[in-house]
């Protein structure tokens, strides 16, 4: 099970992580058209990522109360995300659907989403990531506040809640 260790900011506009992105030579994985469809169950989050670049299921545990949160996430490769769409809905319900549009970048274990998220804005994402869940968690948390300060993210623009909670959020009023 991979461990992250992570966080995600408002921003006014993706040009100066992208600039900062591209002068540390960042690997361009690509731009994704997301789709994430989030499904009821009792505890945790299970989505269906439907992308053209990342499809996956993906279930996973985080607490939200940190500026920094561990993750703790288990993903499965999926080619036909309809049809196991169609499945969980018929089986979980659909809780929420987020859809964005994503630029993905890696700097070693780092990846940055660029994310512009329908309904809500822009928003600079970071994972640090250990895919084998043997990293020091300490070592993982001293990484992505390194980014955190890179990116001249102050503490103010940083998010707790998932896109999920957000737009629950909005659509509650």
């Amino acid at each position: 099970m991979p461990l992250n260790m992570e966080f995600k900011a408002r921003v006014a506009d993706l040009d100066g992580a992208r600039n900062w992105l591209i002068s540390r030579r960042a690997r361009f994985i690509g731009i994704d058209e997301q789709r994430d469809v989030y499904f009821r169950v009792p505890e945790g989050r299970l989505k269906l990522r439907m992308g053209n670049i990342e499809r996956a299921l993906i279930y996973y545990r985080r607490a939200e109360e940190n500026d920094i949160k561990r993750s703790d996430v288990w993903l499965y490769p999926v080619q036909d995300g309809d049809a196991l769409k169609q499945l969980l809905a018929l089986s979980l319900g659909i809780l929420a659907d987020v859809s964005k549009r994503r630029e993905i970048y890696f700097i070693g274990p780092a990846k940055f989403h660029l994310d512009h998220v329908m309904g809500l804005g822009y928003f600079v994402e970071v994972e640090v990531i250990d895919q084998a869940s043997t990293a020091d968690v300490q070592e993982l948390e001293k990484l992505a506040t390194y980014y955190l300060e890179e990116l001249h993210i102050a503490r103010e623009q940083l998010v707790r809640a998932s896109y999920l909670d957000l737009l629950l959020a909005i659509n509650d009023r």
